[in-house]
């Protein structure tokens, strides 16, 4: 029951994501959630993540952001790495990963998915048949309805660290 929460694998942070073996592996594009995956909560584009995303775009790799936010807050952090982006994309709901693949020209194999919760990022990214993988938010700071949720999204990652090994061997991830 709880499997559909489940990240392909769970990092500490974006920033220790092997890009360069994912992108051997046949991936070739990204879907970024921003708040707390990137940078604090409506914190703008800083240096680490303009550099992230210039190395991406180096490589080869698409990438497209992906967020709940409003456009305005996404255009601007977009423009300023130079990326797609999706706004108010009603995540979990799997249209906007769907659209995000399009804009892309990516799809299910050769995308993945890179966010910090679990009830939106993950499970939509699931739904979607994307590979997930959930970094720790950057910073404590939430707004008081992703406070209540990461409450439960601690009771799911108990489930998933017991069965770590295993979920991640199946993963296309690793």
């Amino acid at each position: 029951m709880l499997k559909k929460f489940y990240p392909s694998i769970y990092m500490d942070s974006t920033y220790e994501i092997d890009f360069e073996r994912l992108y051997k592996k046949g991936f070739r594009g990204v879907l970024f959630d921003i708040d707390n995956t990137l940078v604090p909560h409506d914190a703008p584009a800083d240096e680490r993540a303009k550099q992230l995303f210039k190395k991406l775009h180096e490589m080869g790799w698409k990438t497209c952001l992906i967020s709940n936010n409003k456009e305005p807050r996404v255009k601007l952090f977009a423009n300023t790495v130079d990326s797609l982006y999706i706004y108010k994309a009603n995540k979990p709901f799997v249209a906007s990963y769907y659209h995000a693949m399009e804009l892309m020209n990516t799809d299910k194999k050769t995308t993945l998915f890179v966010g910090d919760q679990i009830f939106t990022d993950i499970y939509g990214a699931n739904q979607a048949g994307i590979p997930a993988i959930l970094v720790k938010p950057i910073h404590p700071k939430e707004e008081i309805q992703i406070i209540v949720k990461r409450y439960f999204e601690k009771i799911v990652l108990i489930f998933y660290n017991k069965n770590k090994k295993i979920l991640e061997k199946q993963s296309n991830l690793l």
